[in-house]
């Protein structure tokens, strides 16, 4: 992914007003972002631990999400597995819910998926990133890669549709 900048990350977002895009809190470290590793540029609002985001490549444009988590529950002490990158954690993934762009969002509508909840996929896919026990899988790291890419295009598209 290409590095981007906080104006091109304000500007990229689909699913709030301009308005809540200048408020939010982008990363202040994006210059030390690994960008060669990454697929999607994804933080947490320190200020607001319920609020995610995200920025991607997709077409040749950036395109950046807002999303909310519901508070930590009993169930996500269980082992999940992240819808983006497949990757299985105990407590670590969590739902992330983005409501949906234009009208639909406007009355109410949203889309959810479950997402390691530090929204480093693109760092588990590459082995930057450790979790405790980790599933065999016979597929190369590109074709993980190329997964969660496909997995994260497909709910970009349900945000924007």
């Amino acid at each position: 992914m290409k590095m981007l900048t906080e104006q091109e990350i304000r500007s990229a977002f689909v699913n709030c007003t301009k308005g809540e895009a200048s408020r939010l809190n982008v990363p202040r470290d994006l210059a030390e972002s690994p960008w060669d590793d990454l697929d999607f540029l994804g933080w947490r609002d320190p200020q607001a631990p319920d609020r995610a985001y995200l920025a991607t490549e997709l077409d040749g444009r950036t395109v950046a999400v807002a999303l909310r988590s519901s508070g930590a529950a009993a169930w996500q002490a269980r082992r999940s597995i992240c819808s983006l990158c497949v990757t299985t954690h105990t407590g670590g993934v969590s739902l992330l819910v983005a409501p949906r762009a234009g009208r639909a969002g406007k009355q109410g509508n949203s889309v959810g998926a479950y997402i390691c909840s530090d929204l480093a996929c693109s760092l588990y896919v590459r082995g930057k990133r450790e979790v405790g026990t980790r599933l065999h899988e016979s597929l190369t790291v590109e074709e993980k890669i190329r997964r969660t890419e496909a997995n994260l295009a497909a709910f970009v598209a349900r945000v924007t549709a």
